[in-house]
């Protein structure tokens, strides 16, 4: 499966688990129904054999108006209520989760061995997968050996680990489990586990409810029923606890399986992700967590949180040697100790030195193969761009870890703290003409921080010099530290980068796509976004906006007229058929700024067949020559990402 097809796959699966949640609600509707059926037949015999003494016994009736319409009520109150708040508390997205698993999230610049090489990896995979930099957090407590991802979208991710596995996993290894943290991040399935959580919690609020009726007391002990209605409630609400679980098993089981899969294709290391897997096989606390919360997340973790499941259909992971012989079928089938383990484990894996000129070799994200001849660029198939989005290869990791290694330190250090990101984003967007630049800035003092502005000018010379090739990349990591903004710092950043973006009286498109790229992925943190469901899934109404994107690439990779219409036929004629034909070349008076952000922001609400064709479209215009250059490549990927199609870098080979 592609990008899209995984997409559609989860969108798929937030409506079977719609229907599962309905189904174990009518199933509860029914039994609270004839529960209070029972008691209230009881409590009228009761209510007549006080008062008459020769009255017969009340017969059982099955259908009940009054009782159905009451217990329906009720069990949706409770559950609805429940699922409710459960969604509402964890809105936050990844960060709330964690921090309910008791994590703590790390200093992006710490000095502590394990921790650096935690973050280290996770920015290698955030840079060659396209997706930003993540909040990462330890769960301290945890001396088992798990890991999860969460959030609602990239915007909002984060990725956790337990101490053990911090502690215990070579680098290889920590890889391997980020790899399959990240394949959740990237096939739409956090989102999903949000959505379950919610639900389960729902499921067991009866019981919740039960054990405080449980507890009541009254003045007249002799008639408090309520004890006893606690008692029926926790009885029901166990069957909402097995429902519940059956649910999280029925989503999660064969996603695993897909995303170890995912994480050794992006790796390329099998035996980084089996050596994980043997450890927690081999270790005496396996992949177990001690939270209270663990249930009712646990079809979101690595490996298993709980105790192996005595019913086979109620485990929400696979069993460790189907997963380990799925990666490696040459394993012998047992589980060493974890001491004989760690003594036969790997050195850990040295980081490559840094190039000594690695940015000359880099085009817009792309590394060559070598250097290429002057006025050459290295030459990239467009058909090699698609099946990368969304499914980045070693090739990729690789490129990633030696841009990583190559960034000065300094600017790796602002990246991951909230005003230095913030500074490097202003150095990214000033003007390298100097006569232009030296004017932004004397007015950028007035409009930022005193620190910020420091900052920036002790960045802008090394910015200048090696990351304005990079920009994406560099744009991925520093998002991670602009989310450290206060709610204040961040009104004062986004009024100056859009100050600085138009204050030489021009604004580029790349500059734009970046100033909006940005903005989506903070704002909702802020209460300035609001979530954006699906709302088109029939490419017709989008042709007009498909054609003012595609009419955008096309005049940017040429100036020429004829290269323009060419690009542009290229891209059209890649839609599906009969759409292509209608759709015609915008005029420059009709494809402004102005024009390309409402076309962004319908396309971004499209379903994710239509993304797909749109960017199939997108690579022919800009590969309608042959060539992907540094401005095509970066403007076609931030293009990508407002669309929330993360797109890898362009790796020439």
């Amino acid at each position: 499966m592609d990008f899209f097809e995984r997409q559609d796959r989860a969108r798929r699966k937030t409506k079977l688990l719609v229907f599962y949640f309905s189904s174990a609600v009518v199933v509860l509707v029914a039994m609270v129904y004839l529960v209070a059926l029972v008691l209230f037949a009881g409590v009228r015999s009761h209510h007549h054999g006080r008062y008459e003494a020769n009255a017969e016994a009340t017969p059982l009736t099955l259908w009940n108006p009054e009782v159905f319409l009451w217990s329906t009520l009720g069990v949706l109150a409770v559950v609805g209520l429940g699922s409710a708040y459960k969604i509402s508390e964890l809105s936050a997205g990844g960060s709330a989760v964690a921090e309910l698993m008791g994590g703590r999230q790390l200093n992006p610049n710490t000095t502590v061995a394990v921790e650096r090489k935690l973050l280290n990896v996770v920015e290698e995979m955030s840079i060659a997968s396209g997706v930003p930099m993540p909040k990462v957090y330890v769960m301290d407590e945890e001396a088992g050996i798990n890991a999860f991802a969460a959030g609602h979208s990239t915007s909002d991710a984060a990725v956790a680990v337990s101490r053990g596995c911090l502690e215990l996993l070579t680098r290889d290894e920590l890889q391997g489990v980020i790899g399959h943290e990240f394949s959740h991040i990237l096939n739409g399935d956090m989102k999903l586990n949000l959505q379950l959580i919610g639900i389960i919690f729902g499921l067991l609020c009866l019981a919740t409810l039960g054990r405080i009726l449980l507890y009541v007391r009254s003045g007249r002990e002799r008639n408090n029923v309520l004890p006893l209605l606690g008692l029926v409630l926790i009885v029901l609400g166990a069957a909402g606890a097995f429902f519940g679980r059956l649910i999280q098993a029925a989503i999660s089981r064969q996603r695993e399986f897909l995303a170890d899969a995912s994480s050794v294709q992006f790796t390329r290391n099998p035996a980084g992700l089996s050596g994980a897997l043997q450890k927690i096989g081999g270790y005496s606390l396996g992949s177990k967590l001690a939270s209270e919360h663990a249930p009712d997340l646990c079809h979101m973790f690595f490996s298993n949180g709980m105790k192996s499941a005595l019913f086979e259909p109620m485990a929400t992971h696979p069993p460790l040697p189907d997963r380990i012989r799925a990666i490696d079928p040459t394993w012998d089938g047992e589980f060493k100790p974890l001491a004989e383990l760690a003594q036969e484990a790997p050195a850990p894996r040295r980081n490559p030195p840094p190039l000594p000129n690695v940015l000359g070799t880099i085009l817009g994200g792309t590394v060559a193969g070598a250097e290429p001849s002057p006025g050459q660029p290295p030459v990239i198939a467009s058909g090699s761009v698609m099946p990368n989005l969304g499914t980045p290869t070693p090739q990729h990791l690789k490129y990633a870890e030696e841009l990583r290694n190559s960034i000065p330190v300094r600017l790796q250090a602002a990246a991951r703290e909230p005003l230095g990101a913030a500074a490097l984003i202003y150095a990214l967007l000033l003007s390298p003409e100097e006569a232009v630049r030296l004017p932004q800035l004397d007015e950028l003092v007035d409009k930022i921080d005193g620190e910020v502005y420091d900052a920036l000018e002790n960045l802008y010379p090394e910015v200048a010099q090696s990351a304005a090739r990079v920009r994406l990349p560099i744009v991925n990591l520093a998002l991670g530290g602009l989310r450290g903004l206060t709610a204040e710092q961040y009104v004062e950043f986004a009024q100056a980068m859009d100050w600085l973006i138009k204050s030489d009286g021009q604004i580029d498109l790349f500059e734009f796509v970046l100033q909006k790229i940005i903005l989506r992925h903070l704002s909702p943190q802020f209460g300035y976004g609001r979530k954006t469901k699906v709302q088109f899934y029939n490419l017709q109404p989008l042709l007009p906006d498909c054609a003012v994107v595609l009419t955008a690439l096309a005049r940017v990779s040429s100036r020429v007229e004829a290269e323009i219409q060419q690009a542009f036929a290229n891209g059209s004629a890649s839609l599906p058929a009969g759409t292509g034909a209608r759709v015609q070349l915008v005029p420059p008076d009709g494809c402004g700024i102005t024009d390309i952000d409402a076309a962004l922001n319908r396309l971004a609400v499209a379903a994710p067949g239509i993304k797909k064709d749109l960017l199939t479209a997108c690579v022919q215009v800009v590969g309608a020559d042959g060539v992907i250059l540094e401005e095509e490549a970066e403007l076609l990927r931030a293009i990508a990402d407002t669309l929330d199609c993360p797109m890898p870098p362009f790796v020439a080979g």
